[in-house]
């Protein structure tokens, strides 16, 4: 998390109106979902979910109680707000916060008991006061849960009187899960005050963890080990989730379009064009190479990335080089569905396929440096990721991968496709050569950027690979709708041969001008970014199962 240090006050540092005084408006309204096929309770974007007794829903609007314009994300503070209104018989469990660097946008759960038992909501005995802002505007208190139950998030007053009991209610234990921290809000060292929203600890395709939206606040003077995120024992927790034909809708809704740069040599493809056009398969001790066959139906399953089998260009000089150059026309985009958070989130995850991966480029100073060979390999596997409401069908972020690693990045803030060109879908932006995906074009260095040294990741509006046209996208797994997975898919080898790199060579020989002391820290920061194993196809990824890995 971001650490801001600050004296924190609700005092306006000038009056230019800030993000979070606008709300959010996404670019198209909501589209009309196809009705569920499936004959059972719950159901896509009904707007409440059961977690087993304990009914959810989600909450858009807000009261602010609360503001500060200093500290948190750069450097504009912070907002509090209170869910309101709240439908009838439902009880709040803790108040939302935001950065006010971006538009508010955002949601929390409130929930009421339907098991009959009414024992699975309590009000909480009492509250311990965390903190107060200098002029007494802003408190922030904890609830203290009935033995048995726990607190689910934090409430924020604008007078010191003890919030009522009434305020909210603490959730059985057994309906909740472990939390951390997400997203920095406030933080002062003063007082070790801090405030951060929450997110559960375990997060995956089996995990029932619930995102409720809450926040957490703690300082030197009370601790918040108790606070806890809400926990999803329906015995049929992906009831809620998008059948076919509504995952086929949120794709032409939401799927990116992705900007390749304007120099960019090495396309996508399909993976059928891939072995259309003369892919081969190799095994360990054998010098005989396979053609692999259009559905990759020849290729050996399971058996995990044991180096017993691995894919590679053709032989043929003249059909290598086309291979490797791709083919815009051709490519498709293959979709995995998910259910997230408890099932109360579908993650589709967007993979594109590009046959070869171009050679990486350095920047020392205002230098740019080719680094030869170092960063080619054969078989490109990049992907983002649709983070969608289960509640409401609506788009709440986008995962962009970046390497081994990612971002996440709230609707808000993303880019759309101007209306009159296509209009309301986010747009991605793949970086030269290299492919990794960003929200915005530009240059994003790997490495030290305060010195101005690193892997450049250069990204412009070039040529577009719409990934919801006609023809383009692909369901090709959604484990809880029993989706055939196609063969290429359990191939869990490398989607190209090992490379080896001599880099103090290549350094030496391509950056000869630098210092020694430069060269050396260039080859460290090579050798830390970019050898690796092999490409392995996207089921061999750890986002496969589990949540997306961040930066």
């Amino acid at each position: 998390m971001r650490r801001s240090r600050s004296c924190l006050s609700c005092v306006p540092m000038g009056t230019a109106a800030l993000p979070i005084e606008k709300q959010f408006v996404p670019p198209a309204a909501l589209p009309s979902w196809p009705a569920s096929a499936a004959v059972s309770d719950g159901g896509f974007a009904k707007g409440s979910i059961d977690l087993g007794g304990l009914e959810v829903r989600q909450i858009t609007t807000f009261a602010k109680v609360w503001s500060t314009t200093q500290g948190g994300e750069d450097g504009v503070g912070a907002t509090f707000f209170e869910p309101s209104p709240v439908p009838a018989g439902f009880s709040v469990l803790g108040h939302y916060a935001q950065p006010n660097s971006r538009p508010l946008f955002g949601h929390v759960l409130v929930a009421r008991d339907t098991s009959g038992t009414g024992a699975l909501l309590a009000a909480p005995v009492d509250y311990t006061l965390v903190w107060s802002s200098p002029d007494g505007a802003g408190n922030f208190w904890l609830p203290t849960a009935p033995e048995g139950y726990k607190a689910v998030g934090a409430v924020v007053t604008a007078t010191s009187d003890k919030p009522s009991r009434d305020e909210v209610r603490c959730v059985r234990a057994d309906f909740t899960d472990a939390c951390e921290t997400e997203e920095s809000l406030l933080s002062s060292d003063k007082d070790g005050f801090s405030a951060a929203t929450l997110r559960p600890s375990v997060r995956g395709i089996d995990a029932r963890g619930v995102h409720a939206g809450t926040f957490l606040a703690q300082s030197n003077a009370a601790s918040a080990s108790t606070v806890a995120c809400l926990k999803n024992n329906s015995a049929s927790y992906t009831s809620s989730m998008p059948d076919l034909a509504q995952v086929n809708s949120l794709l032409a809704a939401y799927a990116p379009h992705v900007y390749l740069h304007p120099n960019e040599p090495y396309f996508p493809s399909s993976v059928t064009w891939f072995f259309e056009n003369g892919a081969l398969l190799y095994q360990k001790g054998s010098q005989t190479a396979t053609p692999v066959a259009a559905d990759g139906s020849n290729l050996p399953q399971g058996g995990g990335n044991d180096g017993g089998y691995w894919l590679d260009l053709p032989v043929d000089n003249k059909q290598r080089e086309k291979v490797k150059r791709g083919d815009l026309a051709s490519a498709k985009v293959y979709v995995q569905a998910k259910p997230m958070l408890g099932g109360t989130v579908t993650d589709l995850a967007v993979w594109i396929f590009y046959p070869f991966n171009g050679p990486a480029r350095a920047k020392v100073g205002l230098l740019t440096i080719p680094l030869g060979e170092i960063g080619e390999h054969v078989g490109d596997w990049e992907h983002v990721t649709l983070r969608v409401s289960n509640f409401s069908g609506e788009l709440l972020r986008m995962y962009f991968s970046q390497h081994s690693a990612g971002t996440w990045v709230e609707a808000s803030q993303l880019e759309y496709l101007d209306a009159g060109d296509g209009g309301s879908r986010p747009v991605a932006y793949a970086s030269l050569h290299g492919h990794a995906l960003y929200p915005k074009a530009g240059l994003v260095l790997q490495g030290d950027a305060r010195l101005g040294v690193g892997i450049r990741n250069d990204a412009a509006r070039g040529s577009r690979l719409d990934t919801g046209g006609a023809g383009r996208c692909e369901v090709v797994s959604a484990e809880y709708l029993g989706v055939a997975e196609p063969a290429w898919l359990g191939f869990e080898r490398e989607w190209g041969p090992r490379v080896e790199y001599d880099i103090g060579r290549v350094i030496n020989r391509v950056a000869r001008i630098l210092p020694r002391s430069a060269r050396e820290r260039l080859a460290k920061l090579v050798e830390k970014v970019l050898v690796g194993d092999g490409p392995t196809g996207p089921k061999m990824h750890g986002n496969w199962r589990n949540d997306e890995r961040e930066a």
